[in-house]
């Protein structure tokens, strides 16, 4: 297996040519692909079931927003220092590692709720969870391209996403049933420990392309090359800003037990069935970018996209049905793949290997505000009004958002094909050239 040449132009192959499963058919991302479906599964059970638990337990809008507040303070925090871990150490034994202390951090959530201990002490579990994510992103994402050759590295990065959001789907649903079943979370957090366990005993058979990372410690230049490559890339930098800003305001996700117990009154087994809806609505979009065509304009379809997610929040803030709250939800998810989609290929494909880790990083910096910020802004916007005027107004941010980069980022809205084909060097390329920062050293 060859390794990829962050230099070379993408070479994506023809649409009459191209083969849906090439990815999957590999051995070793196949082991990788196993293995993080079932730890995303585990997580996402995991997640369904604490923001239960915890508002069960508290009665609290604004603790809701804590549970995302704490993940993500090791996340941003300790973002830069594990983007440079992951570009000059093994990035297959980091992964290993940051699932290991995930998997701890599940069994101490599972002791906390078995013996109802305060849930103070949830929160320092999360705080693990957070320090394991922050290590566990930019070694993920830049592990894969280690393990898949370049001719099928975009497939790859579709069945990886696929993947992710098939455990989206069947995590909360799967959550809700266990609840419903067992009576107790903690029963859920056994259950991620174990899937994190699984991860890592499948990762020992993985095999990658051997890379020779330069040995040196960290400093404020190694640090900050990520930033200044993002900075001078526009496209990649106004798709992050984009995303991230958007989710930020527009994402409803940590109210949902408020919506689902006091203003749609279901169970927990609807309320599952709400926390997957846009898992699915991704899912199918997922599943359907995997036959078409190279998107032709993929900045107008970023930009597009990200105004039909925040119109369907709006339509779930309003809504009083859960049919029409499930309908809003699904939407999001599909508009939301849209965004994730382009995002993540842009950062794959336009940055060197060398690099990679601590761009990625950043990646991880924007996903992890926008969604772990954005729940503590949505439950501290409920706790001080209602919990109708945080998502509407949420959803109403987001198309400010959308106008607001289509005008400030021309270099987004004009971008072209998605796989680069029709700029095989590109203005984006080029800007990201004139700092020096395609070519390995």
């Amino acid at each position: 297996m060859q390794l990829i040449d962050p230099d070379a132009s993408p070479q994506p192959i023809s649409a009459s040519e191209h083969d849906p499963y090439a990815a999957i058919r590999l051995g070793n991302f196949r082991l990788y692909w196993i293995g993080n479906l079932i730890a995303t599964l585990g997580l996402q059970m995991q997640a369904a079931a604490l923001i239960w638990e915890v508002y069960q337990r508290t009665a609290s809008k604004l603790a809701l927003g804590w549970v995302g507040l704490v993940q993500v303070i090791p996340v941003l925090s300790l973002a830069l220092l594990a983007g440079h871990v992951a570009d000059r150490m093994d990035r297959k034994s980091i992964l290993m590692a940051a699932l290991a202390l995930s998997g701890l951090a599940s069994l101490g959530l599972a002791l906390v709720s078995f013996f109802q201990i305060p849930v103070a002490a949830m929160f320092a579990c999360l705080f693990l969870t957070g320090v394991a994510r922050a290590f566990q992103q930019p070694a993920k994402s830049s592990f894969l391209p280690q393990i898949v050759p370049r001719e099928h590295f975009s497939n790859a990065v579709t069945w990886s996403l696929g993947g992710f959001q098939l455990a989206s789907v069947m995590g909360p649903a799967l959550g809700g049933w266990v609840l419903a079943l067992s009576g107790y979370a903690y029963v859920v957090y056994l259950l991620e420990a174990a899937a994190a366990a699984i991860f890592i005993f499948l990762l020992v058979g993985v095999r990658r392309s051997e890379v020779a990372a330069p040995h040196e410690s960290p400093t404020l230049k190694s640090l900050g090359e990520g930033i200044g490559f993002v900075w001078s890339t526009k496209v990649i930098l106004g798709a992050m800003a984009l995303d991230m800003f958007a989710v930020l305001l527009g994402g409803a996700t940590a109210l949902l037990p408020v919506y689902a117990k006091d203003i749609l009154e279901v169970g927990e087994v609807k309320y599952g069935c709400l926390l997957s809806a846009p898992a699915v609505g991704a899912l199918v979009m997922s599943m359907a970018l995997v036959y078409r065509r190279p998107m032709a304009k993929a900045g107008q379809t970023l930009l597009w996209a990200v105004a039909g997610f925040g119109v369907a929040t709006i339509v779930f803030g309003f809504s009083t049905s859960f049919w029409i709250s499930l309908t809003a939800l699904f939407l999001t998810g599909a508009f939301d793949c849209i965004s994730v989609v382009v995002r993540h290929t842009l950062v794959q494909l336009l940055t060197p290997d060398r690099m990679r880790g601590r761009v990625s990083a950043i990646s991880g910096m924007f996903i992890s505000a926008s969604n772990e910020l954005g729940g503590f802004e949505s439950g501290l916007v409920a706790h001080l009004s209602t919990p109708m005027i945080s998502v509407v107004g949420g959803g109403v941010g987001t198309l400010v958002v959308v106008a607001a980069a289509a005008m400030s980022v021309p270099q987004l809205r004009k971008y072209g094909r998605l796989d680069g084909k029709d700029q095989p060097l590109g203005e984006v390329a080029a800007e990201a050239a004139l700092v020096g920062e395609l070519k390995c050293e």
